[in-house]
């Protein structure tokens, strides 16, 4: 176990929100200001959101995942088609949530090795369980925050496409777009890059 370790997580805060992505990019790549933002997202409601505070939430999840990533990562989710758009947003939230990482790495992974053909939500609870070995205020997580992590978690790999949809959780292959294994190789993630290509497991 590692002395104080946490997570920093936003899996509460929205599953990959790839419409909502193109605009948090667009500003991001116009170096907005304060004030440019500000009006985008509250007064113009570009997120389309149905108050200015849903709107305001989003955006700044949406903003704090995206800007751990290099400004070809936002072009590729404002210009690109929905497939690149998709997987470019997947690579900012693999980045801003190192337990989703761990479950890809560790869940899901086992999962496309075994060739099941669903990835059961109860195996979820059952990997904070284990993890909440390293991090143990996983512990005092309330039974909702766990479950509602578990479903945006699964709505992420539904979105992603390595889910058929949340109600029918049978894994599909995903082929990496060359565009964003280039991108996730010259920035040396490549663990994340391992995550993408989880599914290909199943192919071989």
């Amino acid at each position: 176990m590692t002395e104080n370790f946490r997570y920093d997580s936003d899996l509460t805060g929205g599953s990959l929100m790839v419409r909502e992505s193109r605009v948090v990019a667009d500003l991001l790549l116009a170096q907005a200001d304060s004030a440019t933002w500000d009006h985008a997202i509250r007064v113009e409601n570009r997120l389309q959101k149905p108050t200015a505070a849903s709107a305001k939430r989003n955006a700044q999840a949406i903003r704090k995942r995206l800007e751990r990533l290099e400004p070809e990562f936002w072009r590729a989710i404002r210009d690109g088609d929905e497939e690149l758009a998709t997987q470019a947003s997947y690579c900012a939230s693999l980045e801003r949530n190192l337990l989703l990482v761990e479950f890809v790495e560790s869940v899901v992974k086992d999962t496309y090795t075994t060739r099941a053909d669903t990835l059961a939500f109860y195996l979820w609870e059952e990997f904070l369980d284990h993890q909440a070995n390293r991090a143990p205020e996983i512990l005092d997580w309330k039974a909702s925050t766990r479950k509602k992590m578990g479903q945006v978690a699964f709505r992420i790999l539904a979105e992603a496409h390595y889910l058929k949809n949340t109600r029918d959780t049978v894994l599909q292959h995903v082929l990496v777009r060359p565009e964003i294994r280039i991108m996730l190789e010259d920035t040396y993630r490549h663990r994340i890059l391992q995550c993408l290509d989880v599914s290909s497991r199943r192919a071989q």
